[in-house]
């Protein structure tokens, strides 16, 4: 079984992305210098707001879990797994996780991938408030 959400997110000034552990999506407009692993802002999706069936397989521990950030021609897939702990209501933020740690903002844990790992092209476009992201989230479970 498959499922595949799609949303959008925005550039901002002030993104840094040098987090060595999580990667970070959010709906909140504004980002301080703090927020080191937020990627992108103004989504228009948080894990609250996703499907009841996306929910149903990321809470599996076997559900390969892709993240992928388009902005333009660059591409960037960050691969992790779901997990029975997973509660996906945070109302503002989507985080992949290196970690096994979970809370409402986490959609993956055991992620290949943080936001120091993902192309610096992609992040100095993601840099610039005019730019858009279109991510796509997978939940992929190939015994359901």
């Amino acid at each position: 079984m498959k499922v595949v959400e799609i949303f959008i997110a925005h550039g901002h000034k002030a993104i840094k992305a040098t987090h060595p552990t999580t990667l970070e999506v959010t709906k909140e407009k504004n980002l301080t210098s703090r927020g080191d692993c937020i990627v992108a802002v103004g989504a228009s999706k948080s894990t609250l707001n996703l499907s009841e069936n996306f929910k149903i397989l990321a809470k599996k521990s076997d559900t390969k879990i892709i993240l992928k950030i388009r902005v333009g021609e660059l591409l960037e897939v960050v691969e992790g797994f779901g997990n029975p702990n997973l509660t996906l209501n945070h109302p503002t933020d989507i985080v992949a996780r290196k970690s096994t740690y979970t809370c409402p903002r986490t959609v993956m844990i055991k992620a290949n991938k943080a936001a120091i790992n993902l192309s610096r092209q992609l992040i100095s476009k993601l840099q610039n408030p005019k730019t858009t992201a279109i991510i796509t989230l997978i939940a992929e479970n190939p015994n359901l």
